[in-house]
C-alpha cells in the first residue's frame, strides 16, 4: 500500500482536528444509500488506519450506523469527520477534510450496484457490490 506522510485537517469551525501518521495514497467512493444520505452524494474517502489523533473530542459525536461501523461528525458545525470500522478501528476520512493538501488516485468503488444512474466517474476502478462488502464486514452468525 502506497502511503502519504502525516496529514492533518480540521472541521469547518475548527473545533475538531484530525491527524494521521499515514494514509493510503488512493481514494474510494461508497455509493450505499446511507453514505449518499449522509453527504448528499457518494462518500469519497481515504483510508487512514487506526492511529488517527483527534483534538477537540468534546465536539465529536459518534453515530452507531451499522453492526460493523460508526460515523462521526462535529457537534458544532456538522462537518463529517470519519467512518470507522468497529472491529479494527480503521478510519476512512472524507478526502475533502484534508483540503487541497492531497491528490490521491481513485481506485475503488463500493456498493457499485447501489449507485444511482444520475452520476458516474470517468476513472476505471475496482468495483465491489453490496453483497461483497457484507461478506467482508458483516458479523457472522
Amino acid at each position: 500500500m502506497s502511503e502519504l506522510k502525516e496529514m492533518s485537517g480540521s472541521c469547518l469551525c475548527g473545533s475538531v482536528s484530525l491527524s494521521t501518521p499515514s494514509m493510503k495514497n488512493s481514494m474510494a467512493a461508497c455509493h450505499c444509500g446511507m453514505c449518499r444520505k449522509w453527504g448528499g452524494g457518494p462518500f469519497m474517502e481515504v483510508s487512514c488506519g487506526k492511529n488517527v489523533k483527534i483534538d477537540g473530542e468534546e465536539f465529536v459525536k459518534i453515530y452507531d450506523s451499522s453492526e460493523w461501523a460508526e460515523r462521526a461528525f462535529c457537534k458544532k458545525c456538522g462537518t463529517h469527520l470519519f467512518y470507522r470500522l468497529k472491529e479494527t478501528q480503521e478510519h476512512q476520512i472524507p478526502v475533502g477534510f484534508f483540503a487541497d493538501n492531497i491528490s490521491p488516485g481513485f481506485d475503488l468503488q463500493v456498493f457499485i450496484d447501489r449507485k444511482p444512474e444520475n452520476y458516474s466517474f470517468a476513472e476505471k476502478t475496482k468495483e465491489m457490490t453490496e453483497q461483497q462488502i457484507y461478506e467482508m464486514y458483516a458479523p457472522k452468525d
